[in-house]
């Protein structure tokens, strides 16, 4: 049996990424039980999902990743979606660079991935070009992160904002919710759905069946990053019931 030791670094208010990540590598236990995952988290204060309240979380990311350096993990995850799109395209990559570095400056050479990142890998494997997205956020946050996925190379063709500041409120929605929300995008040119584009939201009770009725991809910041993970551990990129980007088939 081997043993892998995740990192997450988390705003202080997520609720989500501490239980869907860990329910998706739970699952694939069960599937394929060789591999075991423990899970190490740092956390970030912040309360609502403001530019200004984003910013200032980003500023603590040296300090959360030092943190995570004195637990040794083997890879680290930067799970705030949102923080990192706010601050333009292509910020991803300097975030990563910045984790990276002070892991290493605390003798950690763990590899790094940020949600942000992960999402446009996501949309890569499956082939999508043309996408229609649900978010928690604020219309100006939502189209913050529309504009960076379509710097990243894609196509926005729609987009819904539930319009929730309180990140607290945003980890309450229900996913069951979603099963319909979903219905309210113009889907007649997406390749795929980003049902949630916020590692907040919860969605991965959704996943299967809105692609089920879709007929279409559907993928969420958390999936994406798990794909991702798993990738960067060189591991099979399956789990049950997440739909089609990890169904180990790409």
């Amino acid at each position: 049996m081997r043993e892998h030791h995740i990192g997450m670094i988390v705003p202080s208010s997520n609720l989500t990424m501490e239980t869907e990540l860990p329910r998706m590598l739970r699952a694939r236990e069960e599937l394929l039980p060789e591999d075991r995952f423990v899970f190490h988290s740092s956390r970030m204060r912040m309360k609502h999902v403001t530019p200004e309240q984003l910013a200032a979380m980003n500023a603590q990311t040296p300090r959360a990743a030092a943190e995570l350096a004195d637990a040794r993990p083997d890879v680290v995850t930067s799970a705030c979606l949102v923080a990192i799109m706010a601050q333009g395209p292509g910020y991803h990559c300097t975030a990563e660079t910045e984790i990276r570095d002070a892991l290493r400056d605390n003798g950690s050479g763990a590899p790094v991935i940020s949600s942000a990142g992960a999402l446009l890998t996501g949309l890569s494997a499956l082939g999508a070009r043309r996408v229609a997205i649900v978010t928690p956020y604020l219309k100006p946050l939502t189209k913050l992160v529309a504009e960076y996925i379509v710097d990243g190379g894609f196509d926005v063709v729609d987009t819904l904002s539930l319009e929730v500041p309180d990140n607290l409120a945003v980890a309450r929605l229900d996913p069951a919710e979603l099963r319909e929300h979903w219905r309210k995008l113009d889907v007649s040119r997406a390749d795929a759905i980003v049902l949630s584009a916020c590692v907040q939201m919860p969605s991965l009770s959704a996943i299967q069946a809105v692609e089920d009725a879709s007929g279409l991809p559907v993928l969420s910041a958390a999936t994406a990053t798990t794909f991702a993970l798993l990738g960067e551990l060189g591991l099979d990129q399956r789990v049950p019931g997440a739909g089609r980007l990890l169904g180990g088939d790409l």
